[in-house]
C-alpha cells in the first residue's frame, strides 16, 4: 500500500502520530533537543490528551523560539538546500493544528509527509532521480536516493504501526522516529563540518 493510501485510511491518532513523527525527525534543523516533542507524543496515548494538544503545542513552539508564521508547508523556497530545509521544518511546526481534529490532522499529516521528504531530498548528498516526492508517496520508488528512501520507509512504518496496534503502536513509532532524527542530525552535522 502506498503512503498516500495509508494516510487516506488512517484514523485521527494515526494521522497525528504521522505528522508528529515527520516533525520529530526534522527537529535537528530547528535546534531542538530530543525531548522537546515528548509532551505531544505523550498526549497521543489517550483521548484526554486531545484536549491538551493545543496547550502542549504552544509550549513546544515557545521552546523552539523563532517566528512560526503561515506559509506553504510543502512548497519550495529559495536559498541554499539547508536554508530551505529549515524553512520547511519551521512551517511544519507552524501548520500544526491547535485543535486535534481528524480533518485538521489529516491535512497536516499529509503536508508534513511531503515536507519531510523534501527536506531529506534537499539534504541528501546523492541525487534523487525522481521528478517529485509525490511520485514517491504514490509508490514509484525507482532511482530513490538513500536518505529519501529511508524517510519514506519510516513514514510508512509509523502509519502501519498505528493502524495495526492503535495506542500500543506509539512506542515503536517513536523509536522509528528517534532513529530517523539521529540520521538527520548526523547529516546536518556532516554538512556543517564541510562548510566549517
Amino acid at each position: 500500500m502506498s503512503l498516500v493510501e495509508l494516510i487516506g485510511q488512517a484514523d485521527e491518532r494515526g494521522l497525528a502520530a504521522s505528522g508528529l513523527a515527520c516533525l520529530d525527525r526534522c527537529i535537528p534543523l530547528l535546534g531542538g533537543d530530543d525531548e522537546v516533542l515528548r509532551p505531544l507524543w505523550a498526549g497521543l496515548a489517550d483521548d484526554a490528551g486531545a484536549a491538551e494538544w493545543g496547550e502542549r503545542l504552544e509550549q513546544v513552539r515557545g521552546k523552539l523560539g523563532g517566528e512560526f508564521g503561515a506559509g506553504d508547508i510543502s512548497g519550495s523556497g529559495s536559498g541554499s538546500g539547508e536554508d530551505e530545509a529549515v524553512l520547511l521544518a519551521r512551517r511544519m511546526l507552524a501548520a500544526a493544528p491547535v485543535e486535534r481534529s481528524a480533518a485538521g490532522v489529516r491535512e497536516w499529516a499529509d503536508a508534513c509527509s511531503v515536507a519531510a521528504l523534501r527536506i531529506h531530498r534537499l539534504l541528501d548528498p546523492l541525487k534523487d532521480a525522481g521528478d517529485s516526492v509525490d511520485a514517491r508517496r504514490e509508490g514509484r520508488t525507482e532511482g530513490m536516493s538513500p536518505l529519501v528512501a529511508a524517510e519514506l520507509r519510516r513514514q510508512i512504518t509509523v502509519l502501519e504501526l498505528l493502524a495495526a496496534h492503535g495506542p500500543a503502536g506509539l512506542r515503536p513509532a517513536l523509536e522509528v522516529s528517534t532513529e530517523g532524527r539521529r540520521v538527520l542530525r548526523a547529516v546536518v552535522s556532516r554538512r556543517s563540518r564541510r562548510r566549517g
